[in-house]
């Protein structure tokens, strides 16, 4: 936990058990405790209530310096008035590590990130892709027991943060050490992390995998915080009866999947109004007359190359249908009218049930709803 003036807290409960060699992702919107808590980790922060291990050691009362870990900033944090070289051997030498072997780690460390020809330039000589990755090979040669990176890649532009992912991804796998990673954008945690944890006002939201947080989001913030565009909610109604679960919108009946029908009977599911969630690429686009679809008009189509994404409007709510040109009818390949009128329909195994009160999905609850309201 972590209070600022003892009044403001920037961290609440925070439990987490990181495995050896894991890529851990901490994600969500600014000022949601992420960096916080990464600070608190690294030492840069102290900690208001809790214990934090590194291995076996309780490093609460550990300076940063002698905790085993190296950190990326945002900002790179090189030294200006040093060479590449320079800045990577710093620490080692700091440490009084002895000249052949810092030339050997430095060397290696540069080839490994290709920035071998740059060693004896200046930052300021230096793109912000180069300065990114000099920042992660000063970090590579300390070889540190845990790997720290606050947002290293929103500096970048969006072409070279694509490429400095992926190199992340190489990297981790040269490597093998434990990182722990900061970010508020969940393209890079859905493709970074094993598991991500998702923050919100000082709360963690939900603990999973990409798999699991993207299919089984935990709660309504989840939900709409993972995947792009953001997953439609429609105002719905959940009916059970003898046994048998299904969910009523737009005057059409969905039979709910048979795994989630087992775990809402489980738990004494009862009929009730709910938050229907659907992403808008599991809308499936039907032909005119074909059953339980409803119907809707469209207000915007833009054209994204290999597919559309469709605008409509329904009660008074606006909604996106992500669909794929190959998958469409013959009819619409050419694409939508503005006021054209269309039919759709979606899967009952796609389909997310969440309590409009708690916001927690009736299904896969993951937490408890602590946070989850007026944050």
């Amino acid at each position: 936990m972590k209070i600022y003036d003892k009044k403001v807290v920037a961290v609440q409960k925070f439990n987490l058990e990181i495995a050896d060699k894991e890529f851990i992702v901490l994600v969500g919107p600014s000022g949601c405790g992420k960096s916080t808590t990464l600070r608190m980790v690294a030492g840069l922060e102290d900690i208001s209530a809790g214990e934090v291990y590194i291995g076996d050691t309780l490093v609460n009362k550990v300076a940063p310096k002698d905790r085993d870990v190296a950190m990326v900033f945002q900002n790179y944090a090189l030294y200006p008035h040093m060479t590449v070289y320079e800045n990577m051997a710093f620490a080692l030498r700091l440490r009084k590590v002895n000249k052949l072997e810092i030339d050997e780690k430095v060397r290696a460390t540069a080839e490994l990130l290709g920035i071998t020809d740059l060693l004896d330039r200046r930052p300021k000589a230096l793109s912000g892709g180069q300065r990114q990755r000099v920042a992660i090979g000063r970090a590579i040669v300390r070889e540190p027991q845990v790997f720290l990176m606050d947002e290293p890649l929103s500096n970048l532009d969006a072409k070279l943060r694509n490429q400095m992912r992926a190199e992340i991804i190489k990297l981790r796998q040269r490597v093998n050490t434990t990182f722990i990673y900061v970010t508020h954008d969940q393209t890079e945690a859905m493709t970074l992390g094993d598991r991500i944890v998702i923050m919100k006002a000082g709360y963690v939201m939900q603990i999973g995998t990409p798999h699991e947080v993207f299919y089984q989001p935990a709660n309504l913030f989840v939900a709409e915080f993972i995947g792009s565009p953001k997953m439609n909610l429609f105002n719905a109604k959940l009916t059970a009866n003898d046994g048998k679960y299904q969910v009523n919108y737009g005057g059409v009946d969905f039979d709910v999947d048979p795994k989630m029908q087992e775990i809402l009977k489980k738990s004494n599911t009862t009929s009730q109004t709910i938050k229907l969630g659907v992403r808008p690429e599991h809308i499936s686009i039907a032909t005119p007359g074909s059953p339980n679809t409803i119907s809707a008009v469209v207000d915007v189509c833009e054209m994204m190359g290999s597919e559309y994404y469709l605008h409509i409007s329904l009660d008074g709510e606006d909604y996106i249908i992500r669909v794929q040109v190959v998958d469409l009818p013959e009819m619409y390949k050419n694409g939508f009218k503005m006021g054209e009128k269309i039919n759709f329909t979606f899967k009952p195994e796609l389909m997310h049930m969440f309590n409009p009160d708690t916001e927690v999905n009736l299904v896969y609850p993951g937490v408890s709803s602590a946070g989850l309201k007026n944050q």
